[in-house]
C-alpha cells in the first residue's frame, strides 16, 4: 500500500476538493471513496469528506492496492475510431451496455475493451475500467475511453466544465414547427417510476439544445447538442416538450416505428487531448437501420 503525505500551507475549503486540487492525478470522487474507506487521516485522526482543512493540517493517504479484476475479458468486435496511448474513441452499437452490472455480467462494452486494449484507468473502479461517460444501451454512437488515470481526470473535467463537444442525432414524434431550440429542465429520478427520469422540481440543472435537420410526415429529424450529461437527458427532454424519440420504449409512445429501441445516435464528439492540448473532434455516420428508417420516411413507405 502506497502512501501519500501532504502538509497543508495555505490552502482552504472542504479535505476532498482541496486534495483533489492537489493530486491531479487522483479524482475527486475517488479521494472521496478513499475518506468513506478510512484511507484518509489528518493530524493521525480519521476524518469526513466534508472536513474543513487547516493551515499546518498534516494529511496522510495510505492509497490502496488496485482490486483484482474479476470483470471478464471478452473477444467481442468493436469499431475504435481513434486510439493513442491516453485515450481512444469507439462507435458503440445499439444494443451493448456500456459495463457490467446486474443482469448484464457479459456482452458489454467493457468486457470487450479488456480483451482489445491493455491498459484502462482505473478510476472507475474494476467494474468500469476506462470508461469516463455513458451511452445509454439502444443508442448509438461515440464514447471517449481513457487509458490512463492522468487522462479520464482530464477528460472528465472537461465534462464537467462544459468544454467538451456533444451532438446526436434523434428521430422524434411530431413535427416541430421552429427551427432551433433550447431545452432548460431539471431533471431528477421520477417519483412514479423508479427506473425513469423525469423533468422535476429540484432535479439536476440540465440543458439541450436542439436543431431541425428535416421533417417528415409525423416526425422531425433533429440534432442535439448535450450542455450537461444527465441520465436519460435528451430522452427526457424531448418527452418533456412533446416530441418524444421515436422508438425509446420508456419515454416514448407505444405506437411508433419498428426498430432496436430509440432512434438517438451520438454522431459527433469533441476533447482536448489530456496530453497535447489539441481539440480532437470525431464523427461517426447513422447506423444501416436508422438511415434505412429516413429512407423510407422521405418516400412516405
Amino acid at each position: 500500500m502506497k502512501q501519500i503525505n501532504v502538509k497543508i500551507k495555505q490552502e482552504k475549503g472542504r479535505i476532498d476538493k482541496v486534495l483533489s486540487d492537489l493530486l491531479k492525478e487522483h479524482s475527486r470522487s475517488q479521494i472521496q471513496q478513499w475518506l468513506k474507506d478510512e484511507h484518509i487521516t489528518v493530524n493521525g485522526e480519521v476524518t469526513r469528506s466534508n472536513y474543513k482543512v487547516k493551515e499546518q493540517d498534516e494529511i496522510s493517504i495510505n492509497v490502496p492496492e488496485p482490486e483484482e479484476l474479476n470483470v471478464l475479458a471478452e473477444d467481442i468486435p468493436i469499431e475504435i475510431v481513434y486510439e493513442d496511448d491516453d485515450v481512444l474513441v469507439v462507435n458503440k452499437p445499439q444494443g451493448m451496455v456500456v459495463h457490467p452490472s446486474a443482469g448484464h455480467q457479459h456482452g458489454t462494452l467493457v468486457n470487450a475493451l479488456l480483451y482489445h486494449i491493455k491498459d484502462l484507468s482505473s478510476i472507475n473502479g474494476i467494474i468500469r475500467p476506462g470508461i469516463v461517460h455513458r451511452i445509454d444501451k439502444d443508442t448509438s454512437g461515440l464514447l471517449m475511453v481513457a487509458k490512463n488515470d492522468q487522462a479520464h481526470v482530464a477528460l472528465a473535467e472537461q465534462l464537467k466544465d462544459k468544454t467538451s463537444l456533444r451532438k446526436y442525432i434523434a428521430l422524434v414524434h411530431g413535427e416541430i414547427a421552429h427551427d432551433k431550440g433550447e431545452i432548460n429542465a431539471p431533471i431528477g429520478r421520477s417519483k412514479n417510476d423508479r427506473k425513469m427520469q423525469a423533468v422535476i422540481e429540484g432535479g439536476k440543472p440540465a440543458v439541450t439544445h436542439f436543431e431541425v435537420l428535416e421533417r417528415f410526415e409525423g416526425y422531425t429529424l433533429v440534432q442535439l447538442q448535450l450542455e450537461t450529461g444527465r441520465t436519460h437527458q435528451i430522452r427526457v427532454h424531448m418527452k418533456y416538450i412533446g416530441y418524444p424519440v421515436a422508438g425509446d420504449p420508456l419515454y416514448g409512445p407505444r405506437k411508433t416505428l419498428k426498430g432496436n429501441g430509440q432512434f438517438l445516435h451520438a454522431e459527433m464528439l469533441g476533447f482536448k487531448h489530456p496530453t497535447t492540448g489539441q481539440m480532437m473532434v470525431f464523427e461517426a455516420p447513422l447506423p444501416d437501420l436508422f438511415e434505412k428508417t429516413l429512407d423510407q420516411l422521405r418516400n412516405n413507405d
